[in-house]
């Protein structure tokens, strides 16, 4: 359930005044295209007030609902948000990118292009005076056995990706999408129910906490924003989602929350 180790990233300063932000779940591309594409605007309207105080930005997986990275070409659209990152990468604002169950098929176009890093599994990092575990959240935890066993070793696996890079763009991207119309999300369905006890997410933080203590645990996945005790001094955070919900984290060099973007 818990892996023996598991990356440690740099230490990550804050200087006087600033704040870390993390966001997760936009799933841009559902429900449609106008529908995603107002969201991109409000997401990059975000990204510019938190780049006003930002020591770091953190966007913790399925920034889309479908990414896949051909060796010439990547889906189309979201210009506007990649442009935006390119904008802070290049005036120095660190920016990390986790990989999610949606955009798992992320590989090196963002690192390259933007100079912004890609995490595959959680990390640990200490952000100013603060330990965090950090991720996205899919197949951690005692539950989600077929996505973890079955699923997501097969999307991982190279052989599969080097199959689907097979496939002409105008049809692998077209299948990707027809399938992400179907999903709950791009429906318009919150995820609204708490399990309490029984939140994988919250018993994988309970495992990774007998192992080491972090102060704050961020994930996203859920598409439920949570703030949650793990245990003394320690708390894991939802992040939600942008679809239903504009949520996101902020830590300004004392205390973790979540917030809710109204921009």
């Amino acid at each position: 359930m818990v892996p023996k180790t598991w990356p440690e990233l740099p230490p990550q300063a804050l200087g006087p005044g600033q704040q870390v932000y993390f966001a997760s779940d936009f799933h841009l591309g559902v429900p449609d295209a106008a529908t995603s594409r107002e969201r991109e605007r409000r997401i990059v309207r975000w990204l510019d007030q938190a780049a006003r105080d930002a020591a770091a930005i953190y966007l913790l997986g399925d920034v889309f609902d479908f990414w896949f990275e051909y060796k010439h070409a990547i889906p189309k659209g979201f210009s506007r948000l990649q442009g935006k990152l390119a904008e802070l990468t290049d005036s120095g604002l660190p920016v990390t990118l986790f990989t999610g169950n949606h955009d798992l098929w992320m590989f090196d176009y963002f690192t390259q292009e933007m100079g912004i890093p890609v995490h595959r599994q959680p990390v640990s990092q200490q952000i100013g005076d603060k330990y965090f575990h950090l991720g996205h959240g899919d197949g951690l935890g005692p539950g989600d056995f077929a996505y973890r066993r079955v699923l997501k070793p097969v999307f991982e696996s190279r052989l599969m990706q080097w199959l689907f890079a097979r496939v002409h763009p105008n049809l692998g991207i077209g299948l990707a999408n027809g399938w992400s119309q179907r999903s709950r999300l791009s429906n318009g369905a919150a995820d609204e129910n708490y399990f309490g006890e029984d939140e994988w997410l919250l018993q994988y933080c309970r495992a990774v906490e007998a192992r080491r203590h972090h102060d704050y645990y961020v994930f996203g996945h859920r598409h439920l924003p949570l703030d949650v005790a793990v245990g003394p001094g320690s708390r894991y955070l939802n992040l939600g989602e942008w679809v239903n919900y504009c949520s996101y984290g902020v830590y300004d060099g004392s205390t973790m929350e979540l917030c809710d973007y109204k921009g």
